[in-house]
């Protein structure tokens, strides 16, 4: 009878945790998606050549985040598998949420190496501006709002990896307990 209940108690778990981290990440996601459509639709090729590796990066991290949402709703398909009778084993239920731990480490790297090359090129960009001058050299580009929007994204999906991580690895500490 104990089994049963530790079933059940296990089961509601990683439904209620893959639910909050699925919508966690598909609300990040959902961000992210409209700040890198916006700045494509919306892109200033004088001041943003710089930012191009970076945003890449965040699209990869993007991409990644999307098989992670995937990895959550199977999460949420293996929580209602084990309150049934034809409950996965412990072996495989650790195998899908290791993998998406893969993940979503694989989109925080990515998102880093993103962030970095978006915060060097405005660093660049920056370092190079004039201050205190009524007039300014063409050669001058101001940081826009587009940019900082950019960072944004980035950081958003770095984040949108790391809830996804950490909901992971509760619900592996909650399957060996």
């Amino acid at each position: 009878m104990s089994d049963k209940i530790d079933f059940q108690s296990l089961s509601f778990g990683m439904r209620r945790i893959g639910w909050i981290r699925f919508w966690t990440q598909s609300i990040l996601g959902v961000v992210v998606a409209a700040v890198l459509l916006f700045s494509n639709v919306v892109n200033n090729s004088e001041g943003q050549l710089g930012l191009t590796p970076g945003l890449s990066l965040t699209t990869i991290s993007l991409i990644l985040l999307l098989f992670s949402l995937w990895q959550g709703w199977l999460i949420v398909r293996a929580g209602r598998a084990i309150a049934s009778n034809a409950r996965p084993s412990r072996g495989q239920t650790c195998k899908l949420i290791k993998r998406g731990l893969v993940v979503d480490l694989l989109g925080i790297l990515f998102g880093l190496i993103g962030y970095q090359a978006l915060m060097g090129a405005l660093f660049i960009q920056a370092s190079s501006q004039t201050t205190g001058q009524l007039i300014t050299a063409t050669s001058d580009i101001p940081i826009t709002g587009l940019e900082i929007l950019s960072v944004l994204s980035n950081t958003q999906v770095i984040a949108a990896h790391f809830f996804g991580l950490c909901f992971s690895l509760w619900l592996l500490r909650r399957i060996y307990k």
